[in-house]
Order: structure tokens, then C-alpha cells, then sequence
């Protein structure tokens, strides 16, 4: 047998068995005050809702290591948000009607968020045929049920849905450049007047998790990029992380790049890591949080905040400033 194989096998089994540990790089930063008034406080998190048929469900109360979208729900309710964005496999394992009423429903679901609720599509709610347990219960907030993208506002902040589909090739729904859902994220950013934008969706193109790098998502990145967008939030991969500005290519660029995090920490279950990726400053997969931004008018804030409380990450960002790049044409 392929000696590199064994090696790639049993380091990944020791990081499944929990034996890698978290890593936060430099000290937590301190928000500075901004002369922007904060306008919207929005939730973000994916990889929430257990499978009412789980062993570990317990009518909707968890155990001790798994399930726990209760608290994280209760942790988004108590700071009266004016979004809540779901970044994928928000109900498990196969995203059907009578699992998100019986699960979802009850947690997240809950009418306090239902109407703030603006949800993107994971590949296990596509385990469903497509995806049409989520398509039903979320309604026209997913979006239009073949594709599952679209975009809002929030006073000065564009934000955008996206759909990375049910496998590693964005099936049902394409990624790839010049078909209808990358050509429609063109057209809206073309059209968007707004200071600052967010993009959000399941799978991410970095992360230092067990799941590979999505680069089929790498084309979202450009359009994003070309269009001076200012922050990226994904799921998919059940830990917290943070990654400075970048550019697609994966390079550092302070002056134009996108800010990601990656936010599986919604409930189900954590996961550790495999390797740091280049440019990940904050990596976390012990405790279940949520994001909370703080979307301001030039501007934004973060915190990642534990079911506890606790905040295990936060700083600030600074919106581009459209007039100061040249887009490629």
C-alpha cells in the first residue's frame, strides 16, 4: 500500500479524534471607535439544525457535544437582529419539509427570525431532490426554486445569495463563468449603487478544514472582486475562521481584497482541521457561535460569539471605496 497514503489516512484520522487544537494568531483585537453610526446588526452562521431522527436530537435540546441550535438560536434572538443570514445545511441530514418543521422550526425558525430569515442552499438540503424540502419551507425568501440566488438591501449594504449546489461541481446549479447564475451575479453587481457589499453562500474557496478549498467558487470571487465587494461569510466546514483581505488567487491584498469567514458553527456538530491555509489569522472549532456584524454606512464591525457568550474573535473593516479602483472591463 502507497506509504503517503497511510500518512495522509492517519494524520486525518487523528484530527477527526479531536487531536488538533485551535489557533488564534496575535492578540484579540480591540474594535476602535468608528464615526459611522451602526445601522443594522446582522447574524450569520450555517451547519444548524439536527435531524429530528438523530440520536443526539433529544426533542430539540442536544447533548453536550452535538445539536446545539437552540442555544445558537437563542443566542441570535437576544440581539434583536435586523438580518439573519443561513449559510447553508441548515437542516439535516437531507433538508426534507418534515425535518425542517420538526427541527427548524423550533430553533431557528422560531417567529422572532422566520421574517429576517434569508437563507442559501448547502449540499445537504440538495440530499433532497432538488433541495425541495428548503425550496418549500423558506417560500420565495430562497429564492426562485431553479436557482436559489438573488440580493437585498440593508440601507447602504448590498447583500448577495448565492447557490453552490448539491456536490463539488455546484450541481444542480452552475458556478462556472458565462452560465446563468455567474452572468446574473455580474449584472447585479454592475448595477449596484450601494457603498458597501456582502456575499454569502455554503461552500468556501479557503479553509483550513477537513473539506477541500471550492474552487469551483473561485469565479464568485472575481466577479466580487472586479466589483470592489467587501466581505465574503460561508459554512460548510463546522469550525470558525477568518482570513485577511485576498485577492482570488488566495494572495494577501490589503488595499482592494475580500474579507472571509467561515461560520459552520450554527449547531450540528464541530469539526478540527487539517491544514492552515495561507492568510487564516483566527481558526476555532470548539465552541458553537454565531458572527454578529454590525453593518454601518462606510463600515462594519465583527464579533464571533460563542452559545456562552463569549467573543472569541472580533476588529473592524473599512468599506472600499469605489471611486478609488479602476474596474477591468
Amino acid at each position: 500500500m502507497n506509504i503517503k497514503f497511510l500518512i495522509f489516512t492517519a494524520a486525518k484520522l487523528a484530527l477527526l479524534l479531536g487531536c488538533a487544537h485551535d489557533t488564534r494568531v496575535g492578540p484579540l483585537p480591540a474594535l476602535r471607535p468608528s464615526p459611522d453610526k451602526a445601522e443594522f446588526i446582522v447574524a450569520a452562521a450555517g451547519d444548524i439544525a439536527c435531524d429530528p431522527d438523530s440520536k443526539d436530537f433529544h426533542q430539540g435540546q442536544g447533548t453536550e457535544r452535538n445539536c446545539h441550535m437552540l442555544a445558537t438560536a437563542n443566542l441570535v434572538t437576544s440581539w434583536d437582529p435586523a438580518a439573519v443570514l443561513i449559510l447553508g445545511d441548515s437542516q439535516y441530514e437531507k433538508g426534507t419539509l418534515e425535518a425542517f418543521q420538526k427541527s427548524w422550526a423550533h430553533s431557528w425558525g422560531r417567529k422572532e427570525l422566520k421574517d429576517i430569515t434569508y437563507p442559501s442552499v448547502g449540499n445537504h438540503e440538495y440530499k433532497t431532490a432538488n433541495a425541495s424540502g428548503y425550496f418549500d419551507y423558506f417560500g420565495a425568501r430562497a429564492g426562485e426554486r431553479d436557482k436559489g440566488f438573488y440580493s437585498f438591501n440593508l440601507g447602504t449594504w448590498h447583500i448577495i445569495a448565492l447557490n453552490t449546489g448539491g456536490n463539488d461541481d455546484c450541481k444542480p446549479i452552475s458556478c462556472k463563468p458565462g452560465d446563468a447564475q455567474e452572468k446574473w451575479l455580474k449584472a447585479d453587481l454592475a448595477k449596484n449603487q450601494s457603498a458597501c457589499t456582502l456575499a454569502f453562500w455554503h461552500r468556501p474557496l479557503f479553509t483550513s478544514g477537513l473539506h477541500r478549498n471550492a474552487t469551483e467558487t473561485r469565479p464568485f470571487w472575481q466577479d466580487l472582486y472586479d466589483a470592489q465587494a467587501d466581505v465574503i461569510v460561508n459554512g460548510h466546514s463546522h469550525h470558525y475562521e477568518r482570513f485577511v483581505a485576498q485577492a482570488p488567487d488566495g494572495t494577501a491584498d490589503p488595499a482592494r481584497g475580500l474579507v472571509q469567514f467561515v461560520v459552520g458553527t450554527g449547531g450540528k456538530n464541530l469539526k478540527s482541521f487539517w491544514r492552515a491555509q495561507r492568510n487564516s489569522v483566527v481558526r476555532q472549532s470548539k465552541s458553537y457561535g454565531v458572527l454578529k456584524l454590525e453593518l454601518r454606512e462606510k463600515s462594519y464591525t465583527w464579533q464571533f460569539i460563542t452559545e456562552n457568550g463569549e467573543v472569541l474573535d472580533s476588529g473592524d473593516g473599512q468599506c472600499h471605496s469605489k471611486s478609488s479602483f479602476t474596474t477591468p472591463h
